[in-house]
């Protein structure tokens, strides 16, 4: 009969309860990449409350942290050139909003001053008319002199 594969009870890792649950649950799919009795091994010695310490377990164990690490490096990777890109169109999107924004000011800018203009005009004219009527009163005045 085969002796049985190294193990500690996995309480003695100094992990939390889902810490222990999750090493366990990645020993299992490490070792049941590759198959064979060591999968059977770390399923009788998880149901056991134990971890394999073998040098294959621990090397299958090692070799899929450094895959799920890599898989999450390159996830975060992914994840931060899209919030890179997605912050860049923003920026540019608020860049052009701004943009917009100072050329309908300044277009308001100049409505007011058009408006200014206008106004100013108006009040020349305004002039113009009453110095008209007052010349026209001071005619028709003389003319009444005159004309009596």
């Amino acid at each position: 009969m085969a002796s049985p594969a190294p193990s500690i009870p996995d309480t003695n890792l100094g992990l939390s309860s889902s810490e222990i649950q999750l090493l366990r649950y990645h020993q299992n799919v490490a070792l049941s990449q590759h198959g064979g009795s060591s999968s059977r091994a770390a399923s009788n010695a998880s149901s056991q409350g134990r971890l394999l310490l073998d040098p294959t377990s621990l090397t299958q164990l090692a070799a899929h942290f450094d895959r799920l690490m890599a898989s999450i490096t390159q996830r975060w990777q992914m994840l931060h050139s899209q919030t890179q890109t997605c912050t860049q169109t923003q920026y540019d999107r608020a860049g052009n909003a701004l943009a917009m924004a100072d050329a309908e000011i300044a277009r308001f800018h100049e409505i007011l001053r058009q408006i200014d203009e206008l106004q100013t005009e108006f009040d020349k004219v305004r002039r113009i008319g009453e110095i008209v009527k007052g010349f026209r009163a001071r005619v028709e005045a003389m003319d009444r002199r005159v004309g009596r």
